[in-house]
Protein backbone atom coordinates (compact mmCIF):
# COMPACT_ATOMS: atom_id res chain seq x y z
CA UNK A 1 0.00 0.00 0.00
CA UNK A 2 1.41 3.58 -1.08
CA UNK A 3 0.51 6.39 0.64
CA UNK A 4 1.69 9.50 1.90
CA UNK A 5 1.83 10.24 5.49
CA UNK A 6 -0.58 11.94 6.42
CA UNK A 7 -2.95 9.19 4.66
CA UNK A 8 -1.47 6.35 6.22
CA UNK A 9 -2.18 7.94 9.83
CA UNK A 10 -5.68 8.18 8.66
CA UNK A 11 -5.66 4.73 7.54
CA UNK A 12 -3.82 2.95 10.85
CA UNK A 13 -6.50 5.32 13.22
CA UNK A 14 -9.44 4.69 11.01
CA UNK A 15 -8.41 0.45 11.18
CA UNK A 16 -7.95 0.91 15.00
CA UNK A 17 -10.60 2.41 15.83
CA UNK A 18 -13.76 0.98 13.94
CA UNK A 19 -14.06 4.09 11.39
CA UNK A 20 -13.59 6.46 13.72
CA UNK A 21 -10.83 9.45 13.13
CA UNK A 22 -10.58 12.24 15.21
CA UNK A 23 -9.34 15.91 14.31
CA UNK A 24 -9.95 17.54 11.13
CA UNK A 25 -12.20 14.30 10.37
CA UNK A 26 -14.12 13.53 13.18
CA UNK A 27 -17.62 13.13 13.04
CA UNK A 28 -16.89 12.85 8.81
CA UNK A 29 -18.13 9.93 6.80
CA UNK A 30 -14.70 8.22 5.71
CA UNK A 31 -14.34 4.91 4.13
CA UNK A 32 -11.29 3.53 2.95
CA UNK A 33 -11.24 2.85 -0.66
CA UNK A 34 -8.53 -0.17 -1.89
CA UNK A 35 -7.61 0.18 -6.01
CA UNK A 36 -5.54 -1.24 -7.96
CA UNK A 37 -2.70 0.73 -9.57
CA UNK A 38 -3.73 2.00 -13.32
CA UNK A 39 0.28 1.17 -14.72
CA UNK A 40 1.59 -0.28 -11.59
CA UNK A 41 -1.11 -3.10 -10.27
CA UNK A 42 -0.12 -2.82 -6.61
CA UNK A 43 -2.83 -2.25 -4.32
CA UNK A 44 -3.13 1.24 -2.91
CA UNK A 45 -5.89 2.22 -0.29
CA UNK A 46 -7.26 6.50 0.27
CA UNK A 47 -9.32 7.81 2.78
CA UNK A 48 -12.22 9.43 1.59
CA UNK A 49 -15.33 11.61 2.53
CA UNK A 50 -18.72 9.41 1.62
CA UNK A 51 -21.96 10.15 1.52
CA UNK A 52 -24.60 6.91 1.43
CA UNK A 53 -27.21 6.95 -0.66
CA UNK A 54 -31.07 5.86 0.93
CA UNK A 55 -30.06 2.55 -0.11
CA UNK A 56 -27.20 2.83 1.97
CA UNK A 57 -24.46 2.61 -0.64
CA UNK A 58 -21.66 4.84 -0.72
CA UNK A 59 -20.57 7.41 -2.72
CA UNK A 60 -17.27 9.26 -3.49
CA UNK A 61 -16.74 12.51 -5.14
CA UNK A 62 -13.53 12.51 -7.26
CA UNK A 63 -12.35 16.30 -6.19
CA UNK A 64 -8.79 16.42 -5.49
CA UNK A 65 -9.06 19.89 -3.87
CA UNK A 66 -10.53 20.79 -7.20
CA UNK A 67 -7.76 20.62 -8.84
CA UNK A 68 -7.35 20.30 -12.67
CA UNK A 69 -6.56 16.72 -12.60
CA UNK A 70 -8.88 13.95 -11.13
CA UNK A 71 -7.39 12.11 -7.85
CA UNK A 72 -4.79 9.16 -8.69
CA UNK A 73 -7.64 7.36 -7.28
CA UNK A 74 -9.75 7.50 -9.35
CA UNK A 75 -7.35 7.07 -12.28
CA UNK A 76 -7.06 3.65 -10.64
CA UNK A 77 -10.78 3.10 -10.48
CA UNK A 78 -11.34 3.91 -13.88
CA UNK A 79 -8.50 1.14 -14.68
CA UNK A 80 -9.58 -1.16 -12.68
CA UNK A 81 -13.74 -0.81 -11.52
CA UNK A 82 -14.11 -4.27 -10.79
CA UNK A 83 -10.93 -4.52 -8.83
CA UNK A 84 -12.21 -2.23 -5.42
CA UNK A 85 -12.21 -2.98 -1.39
CA UNK A 86 -14.10 -0.68 0.82
CA UNK A 87 -14.17 -0.67 4.47
CA UNK A 88 -16.73 1.41 6.49
CA UNK A 89 -16.55 2.47 9.88
CA UNK A 90 -17.88 -0.65 12.28
CA UNK A 91 -16.34 -3.70 13.61
CA UNK A 92 -12.77 -3.71 12.38
CA UNK A 93 -13.10 -5.85 9.20
CA UNK A 94 -16.68 -6.34 9.47
CA UNK A 95 -17.89 -3.92 6.96
CA UNK A 96 -15.40 -4.24 4.19
CA UNK A 97 -16.58 -5.76 0.65
CA UNK A 98 -15.45 -5.87 -2.24
CA UNK A 99 -17.12 -3.22 -4.89
CA UNK A 100 -17.79 -2.02 -8.29
CA UNK A 101 -17.13 1.29 -9.30
CA UNK A 102 -20.97 2.73 -11.35
CA UNK A 103 -20.26 6.77 -11.93
CA UNK A 104 -23.57 8.83 -11.80
CA UNK A 105 -25.18 9.61 -14.97
CA UNK A 106 -28.11 10.88 -14.26
CA UNK A 107 -28.04 14.52 -14.31
CA UNK A 108 -30.78 14.59 -11.21
CA UNK A 109 -29.18 11.91 -9.10
CA UNK A 110 -25.74 13.35 -9.70
CA UNK A 111 -27.32 16.99 -8.43
CA UNK A 112 -28.90 15.78 -5.66
CA UNK A 113 -25.89 13.84 -4.42
CA UNK A 114 -24.03 17.20 -5.07
CA UNK A 115 -26.98 19.19 -2.71
CA UNK A 116 -26.82 16.74 -0.17
CA UNK A 117 -22.93 16.22 0.18
CA UNK A 118 -22.65 20.30 0.28
CA UNK A 119 -25.51 20.46 3.03
CA UNK A 120 -22.82 18.23 5.22
CA UNK A 121 -19.87 19.69 4.47
CA UNK A 122 -19.88 22.68 2.97
CA UNK A 123 -16.32 23.54 1.72
CA UNK A 124 -17.51 20.27 -1.36
CA UNK A 125 -18.74 23.20 -2.88
CA UNK A 126 -15.53 25.13 -2.92
CA UNK A 127 -13.63 22.93 -4.37
CA UNK A 128 -16.00 21.53 -7.10
CA UNK A 129 -16.70 25.24 -8.07
CA UNK A 130 -12.25 25.58 -8.23
CA UNK A 131 -12.58 22.33 -10.60
CA UNK A 132 -15.30 23.38 -13.02
CA UNK A 133 -13.49 26.71 -13.33
CA UNK A 134 -10.84 24.79 -14.88
CA UNK A 135 -12.94 23.18 -16.91
CA UNK A 136 -13.79 19.65 -15.42
CA UNK A 137 -16.45 18.15 -14.20
CA UNK A 138 -16.01 16.37 -10.73
CA UNK A 139 -17.30 12.75 -11.18
CA UNK A 140 -19.56 11.17 -8.57
CA UNK A 141 -18.94 7.08 -7.96
CA UNK A 142 -21.19 4.92 -6.56
CA UNK A 143 -19.40 1.84 -4.75
CA UNK A 144 -21.51 -0.62 -4.95
CA UNK A 145 -21.24 -4.28 -3.31
CA UNK A 146 -19.38 -6.91 -5.41
CA UNK A 147 -20.59 -10.30 -5.70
Amino acid sequence: MNSNPFNLRVIEEFRANGGVVGGEFAGTPLLLLTTRGARSGELRTTPLVHLPDDAGRPHVFALNGGAPVAPAWYHNLRAHPEALRVELGGEVGADAFPARAVEVTDPAEYEELWRRQVAAEPKFAEFRERAEGVGRVVPVVRLEHRR
